[in-house]
C-alpha cells in the first residue's frame, strides 16, 4: 500500500473536519475545510484509500501546500 499525503491548496484557518480517521475515501471526497477570504474551501482526497491520519485540528492556521492528512491507498 502506498501513502498519499494530502496538502492544502490554500492558506487559512481550519474551520471543520469532514472525515474521520479510518474512513474509506474516494478521489475528491472532502477531508476538511479551510476558511480563506471569508470562504470555506474544501481540502479533498487526491486518491482513493483509508484515512489514516489528520495532521491538523480545528482553528489551526495552515500554510499553502502544508500537509494536512495521510491516506493509505
Amino acid at each position: 500500500m502506498s501513502e498519499i499525503k494530502i496538502k492544502s491548496e490554500v492558506a487559512g484557518r481550519v474551520c471543520s473536519i469532514a472525515a474521520e480517521i479510518g474512513a474509506s475515501l474516494n478521489d475528491g471526497d472532502a477531508i476538511l475545510f479551510v476558511e480563506a477570504m471569508k470562504m470555506e474551501i474544501p481540502v479533498t482526497a487526491s486518491g482513493a484509500g483509508k484515512l489514516t491520519s489528520i495532521l491538523v485540528k480545528v482553528d489551526d492556521i495552515i500554510a499553502e501546500e502544508q500537509g494536512v492528512a495521510i491516506i493509505e491507498g
